[in-house]
């Protein structure tokens, strides 16, 4: 009538190393699918951004991450922000990380 705890473990037929095996399977699936659903495509976006930060010159419009669309009027290589004329003799120092779009690429900068 009662069923003793030998025959219950023997029931499914594997050792321990098989069924950890079967166990981590979902797991390592799960992980592959994040991975080229969720952070492969965010590294790509990630390189893109900091190419168009990189590529910013005098002339560009760019639009800030606050909303704020202006015109690049000066930009020094090496450092982390950039003159930007929001309106007519208003300049602002605008950090290159809060850049979010270039919007019309400028005239290249003269030697």
């Amino acid at each position: 009538m009662f069923i003793s705890p030998a025959y219950a473990q023997g029931f499914l037929g594997g050792d321990g190393a098989t069924s950890l095996i079967t166990n981590l399977v979902p797991f390592i699936l799960i992980f592959v699918i994040m991975w080229f659903l969720i952070i492969r495509p965010q590294q790509k976006r990630v390189r893109e951004h900091q190419e168009m930060i990189k590529n910013v010159r005098r002339g560009d419009t760019i639009v800030t991450t606050g909303g704020i669309i202006g015109k690049v009027t000066k930009v020094i290589d090496g450092t982390p922000d950039i003159d930007v004329e929001i309106a007519n003799g208003v300049n602002v120092k605008v950090a290159r990380a809060m850049i979010s779009e270039v919007r019309t690429k400028g005239e290249p900068v003269k030697a």
